[in-house]
């Protein structure tokens, strides 16, 4: 499966650029989907790696990286919660991922 075609690349070298990034970060957020697809499916780490020709180790890293970054950008999004309310969300947020993915 071909994603970008070479024939349909701009001409100008750097419009072709600007189109082979555009094309990468969708293919990012794909995986990143795909990847969480699978974990919710019941996928271990060990089988994404395989699926992506990579190590169990690096898969985790990869994808869990970004995990934590937006949990941290969303923790100092929401500085005016307290202890305790930030870790009723976080509870709340994991019995919502476990009743999803027992279904």
């Amino acid at each position: 499966m071909g994603v970008i075609s070479v024939e349909a690349l701009p001409v100008d070298p750097l419009d072709a650029l600007r189109e082979l990034a555009r094309g990468e970060a969708e293919l990012d957020r794909l995986r990143f989907e795909w990847v969480r697809m699978a974990r919710i499916a019941g996928a271990s780490w060990e089988q994404v790696g395989e699926a992506l020709g990579v190590t169990r180790q690096s898969a985790w890293e990869h994808f869990t990286e970004r995990t934590r970054r937006e949990l941290g950008a969303n923790a100092a999004a929401n500085l005016s919660l307290g202890e305790d309310e930030a870790m009723a969300l976080a509870v709340d947020e994991v019995r919502s991922s476990r009743r999803r993915t027992s279904r």
